[in-house]
């Protein structure tokens, strides 16, 4: 290889790297991006998931006035009225039938109060863990949709970085191939060279078509959960670096999630409300005891009170037992107690599932700080490695195969930091979900990040 070919290679690469400021400038400058809190906003009014989740939390709050409803008076009132014809006849008797048309009407207020009722107590506190169960249900969709929202969102950040990558690299390779073609119409070059170069740009171009598809079908997804298109998005700031360790550890994390984490609280709930479906079945075997007073006011209420008005009132107790149901209270009650036992379980794998996740995201936590630290040093020797290749290019020592190789390495090493900090991030929002305590400030403190 001649000089001169050497440094027809290098000016061509030396191009690349105003190729790549280039696309990451149009990829992070748009005036109209979109932010992530700007996205969660977006989610909170369309998500359908989370929409559901906050009208069936609407509709579950009820359960509590339902519930206590069992243990307040009820009042009732009912008015009747009836025109009747009865024949009255005295067979026997000198007595002439009476064939008499009248009107009668009745009115009658009845105010009924439990005193003594299992039923409408178990009716009382499972109406109050159904309300405590919907909230909790609602407070993890609430964690859940932060979740979705960001790693929706980092998902399209990354794959428009892979297809950046992508397209530098493919135009790495064209810029190539001009060369190649170049010096070997001038004897300088190998036909070996040029398919060599030729096979890079086929496969550099069939990954630009998948980074294509991968940012098209990342943008489909954020927009199913904001309810609207995704064009441009706030990129990470440079020089981001992580948070020191964690310093609580793992215990800590532990314990704040058996005491926070919403889907454990709603499973615990589940086992009250379902002890109280047993506590009601075990009820139907009980007396009922209810106090109940009425007031009534008749008009002909009957053929012996014909034009006669009657107010009557009258308070009492009213005592109900149960003696056989076809054995249904006895079936149902051990139906409850099976569905019980099923809630415990159930329960138990919640919990084990929490601090699977918990710990993986841990993890993943506490060796972030390494490996992205590592992955900067990666990135400042790729680029040192690709200023001293064509150095020696200058000098004759490397040939342009060598600077491709550098470009590739730095372009590799790029894209695993890009992908760690993402990952960081949504494990970050993960792990403060599982322990229960992920809020909207920390949504906000990420999106610091991204401008």
């Amino acid at each position: 290889m001649t000089r001169t070919r050497k440094h027809q290679g290098a000016a061509v690469l030396r191009r690349i790297p105003v190729l790549l400021g280039t696309a990451l400038l149009l990829h992070g400058g748009a005036a109209s991006a979109l932010g992530l809190m700007q996205a969660y906003q977006a989610a909170l009014q369309n998500d359908p998931a989370f929409r559901a989740a906050f009208y069936t939390a609407e509709a579950g709050r009820e359960y509590q006035a339902i519930g206590r409803s069992a243990l307040l008076p009820t009042l009732s009132a009912s008015v009747s009225g009836s025109k009747s014809h009865t024949v009255t006849s005295f067979p026997g008797s000198t007595l002439a039938e009476r064939d008499q048309h009248y009107i009668a009407r009745s009115k009658v207020v009845q105010l009924r109060q439990p005193l003594i009722s299992l039923d409408a107590l178990a009716r009382y506190k499972q109406g109050k863990a159904q309300t405590n169960y919907s909230v909790a249900q609602f407070d993890s969709q609430q964690q859940e949709v932060i979740v979705r929202v960001a790693a929706a969102y980092f998902e399209v950040l990354f794959q428009q970085d892979q297809l950046a990558l992508a397209e530098i690299e493919r135009d790495m390779y064209v810029e190539q191939r001009k060369v190649n073609d170049l010096l070997f119409a001038k004897g300088e070059g190998t036909k070996t060279d040029a398919i060599e170069t030729q096979s890079r740009l086929d496969l550099a171009e069939a990954k630009v078509l998948e980074g294509q598809d991968n940012v098209l079908n990342a943008r489909t997804t954020l927009a199913g959960i904001i309810g609207g298109d995704v064009d441009a998005l706030d990129p990470m700031r440079p020089g981001f670096r992580v948070a020191p360790a964690d310093t609580l550890g793992f215990d800590e994390w532990k314990r704040t999630a058996m005491e926070n984490n919403p889907d454990i609280k709603a499973l615990q709930y589940g086992i009250e409300i379902a002890r109280q479906e047993f506590n009601k079945a075990r009820a139907g075997h009980t007396p009922r005891l209810d106090l109940v007073g009425s007031y009534q006011k008749s008009e002909s209420d009957s053929v012996n009170t014909i034009n006669q008005n009657i107010d009557s009132h009258a308070i009492g107790f009213q005592l109900n037992i149960p003696l056989y149901n076809g054995g249904a209270i006895s079936a149902q009650a051990r139906q409850a107690a099976a569905n019980k036992s099923k809630a415990e379980e159930d329960l138990q794998a919640q919990i084990d599932k929490t601090l699977t996740a918990l710990r993986k995201d841990y993890n993943t936590l506490t060796s972030s700080v390494r490996r992205i630290d590592a992955l900067v040093k990666a990135v400042d020797s790729a680029n040192l490695l690709v200023k001293a290749t064509e150095q020696s290019i200058k000098g004759g020592v490397r040939i342009n195969l060598d600077l491709l190789n550098a470009k590739r390495q730095l372009y590799t090493a790029q894209r695993d930091l890009a992908q760690a900090r993402y990952g960081y991030l949504q494990a970050l929002l993960r792990m403060r979900a599982a322990a229960g305590v992920l809020s909207v400030e920390d949504l906000r403190m990420v999106a610091a990040y991204f401008d």
